[in-house]
């Protein structure tokens, strides 16, 4: 795990400084973060890194879970999707076993947060524990325009917190308590991220049994719905009737998100009948995924809903040149034409990845912008200072900045 001082050649010393001084104020404090899972999305992979760099800084940071059931994880996929505009049904029985396994986290879980960090949808409920200390939502999801039964039952837990936390202006809702706007971000130093030699990436080729033979088109994502794998497929299909090439699908499944094995599934009937398509269930093993990111000439996502979309600035660190979809927090990381291109369609994004693979001068270049912007922007060093100074804003109302 990298020490702090590390990231001073890429972000500046006195980035490190301005740190170290913040973390002073907090000293003695202590932050639980509560969330569904440690493996599998960008919740998981955020606190990875961002827990033991806060316990450097001397801040007394945990990190716990919640349990839940396949039922439970069922229901909670089902708020995810509704949350995020999709049409799926939800019964009065669906909130009932979610209120059924949150009373068994709220009599099991230990609270012994001075600042109680709650991610996502799964733990909310936690809140029914609040004593005297302070509580913070983090929404990872855009709910610009949810599904109103689920958001109504999510505000009943909502208003209770002292405040939350949006990636970006257009995620949120009219709420009765503060909001912070704080966007994710990556970590430069991590395996995912950090450099690789030719003979670590040839490696990670060879294992999967990937010639370099031609122009390779990627996306990493969970297999889920929601990033479109197939769409993905219908849009390589377009350009490859132009441009020889070969598309790789890689990445898992969440352990809180039961749908992934069905989407796999469909994933690799679609691919089956051509050798260019490389559909890859990895473990966790992020090298594996940086090796794969740098291998390629062009990076996808193709979300028809995202969250924030970690992939793209993980990709444009890499200097890759991106084609996305115009969705969630994917236009905060990519200005079209300047450090990307968005797109709307499967027509769109076609176009997109045959302008980049018949002008490689052009593709290099958007790359190049992409990597300065995700240093300037989405850098887990500029996260780490924002939670820090949302955390002191518990501690003296409304006489700070919002972040």
């Amino acid at each position: 795990m990298a020490q702090l001082s590390e990231y001073a050649p890429i972000v500046g010393q006195s980035v490190i400084d301005d740190l170290r001084l913040l973390s002073e104020k907090l000293k003695g404090k202590v932050v639980q973060h509560i969330n569904s899972t440690a493996v599998g999305g960008g919740v998981a992979e955020i606190l990875n890194r961002m827990v033991p760099l806060l316990k450097e800084l001397g801040i007394d940071a945990r990190w716990d879970l919640i349990k839940g059931g396949e039922r439970f994880f069922e229901v909670t996929k089902k708020f995810h999707n509704a949350l995020h505009g999709r049409p799926d049904k939800i019964s009065q029985d669906d909130f009932q076993a979610f209120m059924e396994t949150s009373s068994k986290n709220i009599e099991e879980m230990n609270i012994c947060g001075d600042i109680v960090f709650v991610h996502d949808p799964q733990p909310i409920a936690l809140i029914k524990k609040r004593a005297d200390n302070k509580w913070l939502w983090r929404c990872h999801i855009d709910v610009s325009s949810p599904n109103k039964k689920v958001w109504d039952f999510l505000m009943d837990f909502i208003v209770h917190y002292d405040s939350a936390v949006f990636s970006a202006p257009s995620f949120s809702q009219k709420l009765p308590i503060r909001q912070f706007l704080i966007p994710p971000s990556i970590d430069p130093l991590s395996d995912k991220n950090r450099e690789l030699t030719k003979q670590e990436i040839d490696a990670v080729l060879e294992k999967y049994a990937i010639p370099q033979d031609k122009p390779m088109i990627t996306q990493v994502s969970r297999f889920d719905r929601l990033k479109d794998p197939l769409g993905v497929i219908e849009t390589y299909q377009k350009v490859k009737h132009y441009i020889d090439c070969r598309l790789i699908l890689a990445g898992g499944t969440a352990t809180d998100d039961p749908e992934g094995i069905q989407v796999l599934s469909e994933v690799q009937e679609k691919a089956k009948e051509d050798k260019d398509i490389h559909v890859l269930l990895l473990p966790q093993n992020d090298l594996e995924v940086n090796a794969l990111q740098r291998a390629s000439t062009i990076i996808m996502q193709k979300s028809l809903k995202e969250g924030f979309g970690l992939t793209v600035a993980e990709a444009l660190w890499k200097a890759k040149p991106v084609v996305a979809s115009n969705v969630g927090g994917i236009p905060l990381q990519i200005k079209h034409k300047y450090s990307g291109l968005l797109c709307h369609s499967v027509d769109g994004a076609a176009f997109a990845l045959k302008q980049m693979l018949n002008s490689p001068e052009y593709a290099k270049r958007l790359g190049e912008n992409g990597r300065e912007h995700i240093r300037n922007n989405f850098l887990l060093t500029r996260h780490l200072r924002d939670y820090m100074l949302l955390f002191l804003s518990l501690y003296h109302g409304e006489d700070l900045v919002y972040l």
